[in-house]
């Protein structure tokens, strides 16, 4: 059964506009490029702070592969992750797997 990923991210104070521009410029087309469907993107409306993305899986199997070909990528280790330092509080990622409802739009 395919199910979602909701990760909502802490953006340190000042970097929301930094963050944005690799998050969008380089994350999400990376893990788009693996195979990974990345189906929204959001930034707190008045909490500068927030940051939430969703990504959708088939089955567990999916997201097994894709974690792989994304987080033990040479590119994601070297290139990637390395440019998160000050900008993004990695401790305080909150990560909900989600199931659509049987009347959601989003399957």
């Amino acid at each position: 059964m395919a199910f979602f990923e909701l990760r909502q991210y802490t953006i340190f104070p000042g970097k929301m506009d930094e963050w944005l521009a690799i998050m969008e410029g380089e994350i999400i087309p990376f893990n788009i490029a693996q195979g990974m469907v990345v189906t929204a993107s959001f930034r707190g409306e008045e909490d500068q702070s927030v940051y939430i993305w969703i990504r959708r899986f088939e089955d567990e199997a999916h997201r097994e592969k894709l974690y792989e070909a994304v987080y033990e990528s040479d590119h994601w280790k070297t290139v990637l992750l390395p440019k998160l330092a000050g900008i993004v509080d990695r401790e305080a990622h909150h990560i909900q797997r989600i199931v659509p409802t049987r009347t959601s739009p989003m399957q």
